[in-house]
């Protein structure tokens, strides 16, 4: 089998299920894990992708208002590497390549067209279903199995540390607001409130299959959660750093519960939160580790990369 994922999730996926040495194409934004970075690239961006929160959002805005793609295919390149499965999703036109962009650019493929597999994950739960019947059409159903058992293993590990189950009272966990874009605000939405739930917190604003939505700052004032676990999507812990004055300059910042607590968490969102792969399982132990510290000592040790500590009045970030 021959394989081109456009998907960082599916990228790691397919890895994990034993199916890497079939990776023949990938996207540019699929980086990990690290043996992929040689197999050939067929995407790239059409739009300015560097730049800060409000830069890159403007950009976005500017292209899908003319009505233009967000992704260039390489297709003679795609074609060249001669694949018989395609994995893309259809759930953000600006995470990654869409369905109905991939079939646009397949609508004149000559020859035996090769399958097209569409990832939609919309939960946690979403996230395995749409993980397993990839792993169908990968052949590698019995490798996922083992994969997946063992990843929900560990969870419950996690959540027999933090002392959470079923029958815990949610409103006795610390309510916590997943940013998931700075400029403008917006709160995570998706799988996001699920990784709060099993990391042992109760999700304020977001909504468990939902999209992200921006929010106004007001709200997130009368919200007022416990922690605020910043993770902008596609951004590193320095990235997100490097952009943290579009929350602090806001009027009322120094006054949020979790400010004046320190429960302000940078996370790597790109690497993890944005996923929907199976680094969501080290997502929720790293969520777990800010929200119940004195229970949860994550293995390996949070890295600067992974968690960038937290903001309060008057201090600057570690």
């Amino acid at each position: 089998m021959r394989i081109v994922s456009l998907l960082p999730a599916a990228t790691e996926w397919i890895s994990v299920f034993g199916r890497a040495d079939a990776l023949v194409g990938r996207s540019h934004e699929c980086d990990s894990p690290d043996r992929v970075q040689d197999v050939p690239v067929v995407t790239e961006a059409t739009y300015a992708a560097e730049g800060d929160s409000a830069a890159i959002d403007d950009a976005v805005q500017a292209q899908l208002q003319q009505g233009l793609s967000l992704y260039e295919v390489d297709l003679e390149r795609l074609k060249a590497l001669e694949p018989d499965l395609i994995v893309t999703q259809d759930q953000c036109e600006v995470c990654a390549v869409s369905l109905p962009e991939l079939e646009a650019r397949l609508g004149d493929w000559t020859g035996a067209a090769p399958t097209v597999v569409s990832l939609q994950p919309q939960t946690l739960k979403g996230v395995l279903d749409e993980a397993l019947r990839l792993a169908r059409a990968l052949e590698a159903l019995d490798a996922a199995m083992e994969v997946i058992a063992n990843l929900e293993t560990g969870l419950r590990v996690l959540r027999d540390q933090i002392g959470v189950d079923r029958s815990t009272n949610p409103h006795a966990l610390p309510s916590v607001a997943c940013i998931e874009w700075l400029e403008p605000l917006m709160v995570a939405g998706h799988w996001m409130p699920d990784v709060v739930e099993m990391a042992g917190g109760r999700p304020v604003l977001g909504t468990a299959g939902a999209p992200t939505e921006p929010v106004e700052w007001a709200a997130l004032q009368e919200a007022d959660p416990d922690v605020l676990a910043l993770m902008p999507c596609g951004f590193s812990v320095e990235e997100t750093r490097r952009d943290l004055h579009y929350l602090t300059d806001r009027p009322g910042w120094d006054a949020l519960s979790a400010v004046q607590t320190r429960r302000v968490a940078l996370l790597d969102g790109n690497a993890y939160f944005n996923r929907p792969g199976p680094r969501l399982y080290r997502a929720i132990e790293l969520l777990a580790s800010v929200l119940h510290p004195q229970a949860v000592e994550p293995e390996p040790p949070p890295a600067a990369w992974e968690c960038g500590g937290s903001a309060a009045p008057h201090s600057s970030l570690p």
